[in-house]
């Protein structure tokens, strides 16, 4: 019987729509186990959830079975919806358009587990927006910057 095996380590990183710091603390616990449960319903792993007021990263062992943008795209659509829902905020939750997806080797699990443990303290010293940049940098990613969190989306 043939079986399919993989490894595949990829990071999610996203942003309120206009970068607004929407997500609250009293909160964010309950979104995050939101969005581990639609991870999981498809069959992928958590590895690690957090983020800030105004971004999130997420951490998955990540199976072959979907595509990255329906997956982000089913994270997005149900949190929101969700958010919505619950009245979290005042007026209508969106997540901004586009993401960040950063793939892993095994060797690099923990110390993007830390990473994203330890966003709090992370960003005492760097902005969102230079962080995103970095990781564009580090994989090598071509951008143009104009399009970078663009306002309007």
């Amino acid at each position: 019987m043939a079986n399919t095996y993989s490894q595949i380590h990829l990071q999610f990183v996203f942003a309120v729509k206009h970068r607004d710091s929407l997500i609250r603390n009293n909160w964010k616990e309950e979104l995050y186990l939101y969005i581990s449960g639609i991870i999981e319903k498809q069959g992928h792993k958590l590895l690690a959830i957090n983020g800030m007021p105004d971004h999130i990263h997420i951490f998955i062992g990540m199976r072959p079975n979907q595509s990255v943008s329906d997956l982000l795209q089913d994270i997005k659509r149900n949190s929101s919806l969700w958010i919505n829902q619950k009245g979290f905020v005042n007026g209508k939750f969106e997540w901004q358009e586009g993401y960040g997806a950063f793939s892993y080797g095994k060797s690099q699990v923990k110390a993007v587990i830390d990473y994203i443990e330890n966003q709090e303290n992370h960003h005492k010293k760097i902005s969102f927006r230079e962080e995103y940049i970095d990781f564009l940098q580090k994989f090598e990613i071509e951008y143009d910057e104009r399009y970078i969190f663009n306002e309007i989306n």
